[in-house]
């Protein structure tokens, strides 16, 4: 499930004319380092890996919008920042990525 939820994530940034390539290369390299780190927690935490898989998607979407909603993607944002603290001793990389994902989506405005 987790797979899903990246690859239609891939797909919702690779479509979006709102996003400059320079910040779509970035995003998609991100949810390329992502992907296996959120698979690596799956095998463990199968249901907190999917929370944060279907977070980074919500985000996604929001960053793909023509008219973004800063105010509707606070508490996805902060969810996903608390999620992945309960993972930051275990899979720091993990952490990091996800840091850099909210620092990007912060640079778009959101």
């Amino acid at each position: 499930m987790t797979d899903e939820h990246i690859e239609k994530t891939k797909s919702a940034i690779e479509s979006a004319g709102s996003i400059p390539a320079d910040k779509k290369a970035e995003l998609l390299n991100l949810l390329s380092k992502l992907k296996p780190e959120i698979a690596k927690v799956s095998q463990t935490h199968h249901e907190d890996a999917r929370s944060i898989a279907r977070l980074v998607e919500a985000l996604a979407h929001e960053a793909t919008r023509a008219e973004r909603k800063p105010e509707s993607i606070r508490n996805p944002l902060r969810k996903l920042k608390y999620s992945v603290e309960n993972f930051e001793a275990s899979h720091p990389q993990l952490a990091g990525f996800v840091n850099e994902y909210s620092a990007l989506l912060s640079a778009l405005g959101i």
